[in-house]
Parts: structure tokens; sequence; C-alpha cells
């Protein structure tokens, strides 16, 4: 193991000793997962927060505000922790990694749609969780971007930690003009059709985006999201390689759906998309850039200067500064 991973795993194992003998309580943080009619994509966060102090404070919604912003930074990650998942009449139980995250696979017979399971753990709260399930008859979906995509940060990028670190607030996020309408017409036009967010931000920030989404009409959807800090084998994580694998992994998961790519030309999405396209051309339906203005490619370090053939991927590729402008080549192109 990396020796920086071997400082931090110190770290997190005095930290947790610590909390635990403050009498600090271990806390299940629900994510968005998905999957299909067999299968479903288990996603949390195991944090040690503070004992509730009313029964008025037991409630889910209000745990999770007590750990949302910087305080989800500054909580215990509980690594290695289990946790037991109820769902389809069933009971599995699975493990956090070094940083409290579980992202597991479950088998499951679950119908369709938006589904419900549990997350117990124990010494702590059983939460809800959501996922999505895909109909096997599924064809279309689609993969967005976060930050500079779905909603304008405006700041340098190496702020842009900061910013989603210490912003408490989501009323203080923008939405980019149009894009909450064209994903809406999206999953109108296409009944049954995920929404996958898939961003380069931590999970500590997920309850916040996920409010952001929610207040601005986005469709409800997973996100998919990295723990910052070093890995086995580097000193941090690599947010390219993140968004690589987890577009590979939703090629190989639904091999039948064809995926709309929605990202920015701010940063390296052309870059990735365009090697998705050119290794599983069956999976893609169409890429469509974000344009940034001229100041919002300065503060995101300039546009991309990635070299991309987008005739060679053979995918359809649109660009425009807004949603209302993808929406449009969209409909031209037969994608609407």
């Amino acid at each position: 193991m990396h020796r920086a991973a071997r400082i931090e795993d110190a770290v997190h194992e005095f930290r947790q000793k610590r909390a635990i003998n403050e009498g600090q309580v271990p806390t299940v943080i629900p994510y968005t997962g998905y999957g299909s009619t067999t299968w479903v994509r288990v996603l949390c966060r195991v944090l040690l927060t503070k004992r509730p102090r009313s029964r008025a404070s037991r409630k889910l919604g209000t745990r999770q505000e007590s750990v949302r912003g910087w305080r989800s930074f500054t909580s215990v990650p509980y690594g290695k922790a289990e946790v037991t998942v109820h769902v389809g009449g069933a009971e599995h139980v699975v493990s956090a990694d070094r940083g409290g995250v579980v992202d597991a696979v479950i088998e499951a017979a679950l119908e369709p749609g938006w589904q419900n399971l549990s997350i117990a753990i124990r010494g702590g709260e059983t939460v809800e969780a959501r996922v999505f399930v895909l109909d096997p008859s599924t064809r279309f979906g689609v993969v967005s971007d976060i930050d500079d995509t779905v909603m304008v940060t405006a700041l340098p990028r190496p702020l842009l930690a900061a910013w989603n670190t210490f912003v408490l607030d989501e009323h203080a996020r923008v939405p980019t003009p149009g894009m909450a309408v064209l994903l809406e017409r999206l999953t109108t036009e296409n009944p049954g059709s995920p929404v996958v967010y898939l961003s380069t931000g931590a999970w500590n920030v997920a309850p916040t985006l996920t409010r952001f989404l929610s207040r601005n009409l986005y469709p409800s959807g997973p996100l998919l999201l990295t723990d910052w800090g070093p890995t086995h084998d580097r000193w941090f994580r690599s947010g390219r390689e993140h968004k690589r694998g987890n577009l590979r992994r939703l090629a190989r998961e639904f091999p039948d759906v064809r995926w709309l790519l929605i990202g920015d030309d701010g940063q390296h999405d052309e870059e990735i998309y365009s090697e998705f396209a050119t290794d599983f051309p069956s999976s893609i339906s169409a890429v469509a850039i974000r344009q940034l203005s001229t100041s919002e490619a300065v503060l995101a370090g300039k546009r991309s200067k990635d070299d991309i053939n987008t005739q060679r991927t053979g995918a359809t590729w649109v660009y425009s500064p807004d949603g209302a402008g993808l929406s449009t080549q969209l409909t031209q192109a037969g994608i609407l």
C-alpha cells in the first residue's frame, strides 16, 4: 500500500477510536443507487457522529443536515464498518471501504422504476435509500457531468474543492440555463430512462448536490462521486480514471442501453467521452458539450486542449453554451 494511504489509515484509526470513546455513534448517509431487475448497486457512507439530543433530531433528514457541507469533511469516517442491507425480502451484509464508503452490488428481484431499500448498522439507526431499477427493455440513458455542466461554478478550479466544501447552502449554487429543461425533456420523451450524474466531486457533498438538483427541477438520478485522498498505489485519486471507469462499468452492466453523454469543454470531458465512444460504439447515442463562456473558460483553466476528432468516433456531437441550444441541436440530429 502507498505510504500516503498508510498514513491516512493511521489517522483514521486514531480518530475513530477517539470518536467512539467520546460516545459518537455510527451514522449511515444513504445515496441513490441503481440496478436491474436482478441486482442493485448500493451506495452509502458510514460516519461517526454525535448522538442526537432529542427524539426530533433522530429524523433522517435532520441527521443528514448535521453532516453536510464542511461538517461532512470533518466528520470521522467509519472505515471497514459492516452494514446490513434489506432489499427484496432478503438481508445482505456488506462492508465499507477505508473511507467508510459502501459501494456494493447485491442480487435482488425488483420491479422496474424507483424502489426503496433499508440499510442498518449495529449501534446506529436504520435508514432508507432509493434505487432506480432499469426495465430490461430500456434502450436509452443519460450520463451528465455536474460542475460547469448542470451547475455554473464560475470559480478557478483550484478553489472549486473549497467552494464545494464550505458553501453549506445549495441556494448559493447557480443552475446552467436551460439544462434542467433539456434533461426533463429527455426523460419525458424516453420514459423509464435513467439519468446518472457522474462527477469528480467528493461523496461528502452528495446530500448538498442532491438538494440542488431537486430544488432546480433536475430529474432524480444516482450520483457517482469519488472519495478524495490517497489510494493504495498513488498520492491522490484520478478524477479522469473515476469517470472512465464508471462509464465503462455502465456499458458492461447495461449493454443494450445507448447513452447520451453531457459535459463541458472546460476540462477533459471531450477526451473521456471520445475514448468511450471509440471503445464502446454500440453504447453511445450522442455527446452534448456545453461551451463555457470566455470568463468561465479562463477560470476553469482555459478550454480543453484535447485534440478530439469527433468524426472518427462515429457518434453525434453537439455544442452549445446552454441547454436550449443543445436541445435544438439534439432535435435536429434526431436524438430528441
